[in-house]
């Protein structure tokens, strides 16, 4: 009992001697997904720390909080600013990280900050909010009560489609993410190796008005995606491997407009 009682005194101690790093998820395209505790958390914060300044800028603006005391981390700065956050923090400055879009952290930079904070029992605080994963996983169409994130894979089409060999046995749903440009290249690797054995979707500008979804096989969506000259953010979810005999989501491409969640 004493023991436990000292934990709490240490970790409460610890708690009042550094400010907290709030991680604070933003809409990823409608603006009316943000939430209620991330406003009041970006209205209460000392420091906002963003992405890019035109971007957070104009985010913050939007939210009439533009007269915010904030600082840039991206990945041209982010080891030498990530030590200057710390210090803010350690003044028992509150902050909020937000990217660009949606988590920050999650395949965004401010992993090196997590670390440091991490190491010096400084508190981290999630702030939950819109994500393209699940609601990508979801209108997929595909079983999705297993799935595993590959992320970002090589730029450079050889070496990505080396990766995606070594997935070709992965038994689970995957999914893929990249940026715009790359869209046509990632869909034509996939086609290239695993032809016709998985089905894919790929969720495109997920919440905004051109939300659609095309579901198929990778060499067909491929045509379709040139034919129609598709260039946005997305995500793309690839069926989990299924037995030769399974006809499961055997279903024709087709293009959809999926319904906005809320």
């Amino acid at each position: 009992m004493e023991r436990a009682v000292y934990l709490r005194r240490i970790v409460t101690r610890c708690h009042y001697m550094s400010g907290t790093l709030y991680l604070v998820s933003i809409p990823i395209g409608d603006e009316d997904d943000i939430t209620f505790r991330a406003l009041k958390i970006l209205k209460e914060a000392d420091i906002v720390v963003y992405e890019e300044r035109k971007v957070g800028h104009r985010f913050l603006a939007r939210h009439t909080l533009q007269d915010k005391h904030c600082e840039a981390l991206n990945e041209h700065n982010e080891a030498e600013m990530s030590g200057v956050i710390v210090q803010y923090l350690n003044d028992n400055k509150n902050i909020a990280l937000i990217s660009d879009a949606g988590t920050p952290v999650f395949s965004d930079p401010g992993k090196i900050l997590v670390k440091m904070a991490i190491d010096r029992g400084i508190r981290i605080v999630p702030i939950p909010g819109v994500s393209s994963l699940v609601p990508a996983l979801v209108l997929s169409g595909f079983f999705i009560d297993e799935f595993v994130f590959c992320g970002f894979l090589s730029q450079k089409s050889e070496k990505r489609k080396s990766e995606l060999l070594q997935l070709r046995n992965e038994p689970r749903v995957m999914i893929f993410m990249d940026t715009p440009y790359r869209l046509a290249g990632l869909i034509h690797d996939l086609a290239v190796v695993f032809n016709r054995d998985r089905q894919i979707a790929v969720a495109f500008n997920l919440t905004l008005p051109d939300e659609q979804v095309l579901r198929g096989w990778p060499d067909e969506l491929y045509e379709q995606i040139n034919r129609i000259h598709l260039k946005g953010e997305f995500v793309v979810i690839v069926d989990g491997k299924r037995k030769a005999s399974s006809k499961k989501n055997d279903w024709k491409p087709i293009l959809s407009h999926a319904c906005r969640t809320t």
